[in-house]
């Protein structure tokens, strides 16, 4: 799980770090970043020893977003829709990951990069940490589910104030509209992710994925659709060791 572009620093707990190291280009996803990337999320999903990922960015931008060579490429728009769809997959990834995933992020982010960080389940900032939202300045809109995320998280009315207003929102206001959990005025962004992780593995491993599997269909599902998925969840899960022993340890027996 380690390498060059993507740092992996796990401790004994099984919280795992992962690092975007490519930071003389403020860690802007190019191919080789967004498959090494991919590659360690999907490792640290297979990984039993890894119970949980702090996801963040060397240097001083958590990351750019996608590598703006891409546009230079000819394409044809079938070959940039698949290339487009491999992005979208790594940012999918996040939300699918069953364990807790938690952003750390440190500096500056934008583009793609706002995605991975908004898919993250807790998304904490370093006081000068800003989300930018200059897309239009290229001709593009937010893509990878820039808009639909966006909207989804924190409403029409904010979603339209952030992409048709200000281009940049900062740690602090950021927090206000509900595109970030909070801001760590003191001691290191990553350290605060690293508790935060620990805190969210007091859960059960089972039912902390069954409800982040459950958030992301309510927010598309009808509301008796959504409780019919919580009956089936919550069927599957009082049938596990898991959850016996921890009904017998709260009854003290």
């Amino acid at each position: 799980m380690t390498g060059d572009l993507v740092r992996c620093e796990r401790d004994d707990g099984g919280v795992a770090v992962l690092t975007l190291n490519r930071p003389e280009a403020r860690n802007a996803l190019d191919d080789e970043l967004a498959q090494t990337l991919g590659g360690a999320l999907d490792a640290a999903a297979d990984d039993p020893a890894t119970r949980a990922v702090v996801l963040t960015g060397a240097g001083t931008a958590f990351c750019a977003g996608g590598d703006l060579g891409r546009f230079e490429r000819d394409w044809t728009p079938s070959a940039f829709r698949r290339h487009s769809h491999r992005l979208t997959a790594l940012i999918a990834a996040i939300e699918r990951l069953e364990k807790p995933v938690v952003a750390a992020i440190n500096g500056a982010v934008a583009g793609a990069g706002t995605q991975l960080a908004l898919a993250c389940d807790v998304r904490l900032a370093a006081p000068e940490a800003k989300l930018i939202f200059r897309e239009g300045r290229l001709g593009i809109i937010p893509s990878h589910g820039g808009v639909a995320r966006l909207v989804k998280l924190v409403g029409l009315g904010r979603a339209r104030d952030v992409l048709l207003g200000a281009e940049a929102v900062d740690a602090h206001e950021a927090v206000r509209l509900g595109l970030l959990t909070a801001v760590v005025e003191e001691g290191d962004v990553v350290g605060a992710a690293r508790e935060r992780a620990r805190l969210a593995l007091r859960r059960s491993p089972e039912a902390y994925g069954a409800a982040k599997r459950l958030l992301a269909v309510a927010a598309d599902a009808s509301l008796e659709a959504g409780m019919a998925a919580e009956a089936l969840a919550q069927t599957s899960l009082i049938a596990t060791p898991e959850h016996r022993a921890a009904v017998a340890r709260a009854k003290g027996t």
